[in-house]
């Protein structure tokens, strides 16, 4: 395999949306950690791995294009997939604890609303 040539400007943009999608990944990780209940839980990684997915994936679609010399449309439709089946998630995720709080009547359920 050879080596790639690829420009300055492009390198310097790869790795900031790379390094700044990687970051926003991690925050919502430690927010995982961090944060005490459920529904506090599960809101900081899904937030932080959808932003900095997006990112990762646009350094993804500048790299390959710059290197291929052609546009990939592949990293969009990952992103497609990833945005729309990360939240749906969330929500199924929310619904069945909620359901289980109310179910068992726990005290740190969350008001109706």
């Amino acid at each position: 395999m050879t080596e790639a040539q690829i420009p300055a400007w492009a390198a310097f943009v790869v790795v900031g949306l790379a390094v700044a999608g990687s970051a926003l990944s991690l925050l919502g990780a430690v927010g995982l950690t961090r944060l005490k209940t459920f529904y506090e839980r599960v809101h900081a990684p899904t937030l932080g791995a959808t932003l900095g997915m997006a990112l990762v994936l646009a350094a993804s679609v500048v790299w390959f294009t710059v290197v291929e010399g052609r546009f990939m449309p592949r990293e969009i439709l990952i992103g497609l997939f990833l945005t729309v089946t990360t939240p749906v998630t969330l929500i199924l995720l929310a619904r069945a604890a909620l359901f289980r709080d109310r179910t068992e009547k726990a005290k740190d359920m969350p008001d109706k609303g």
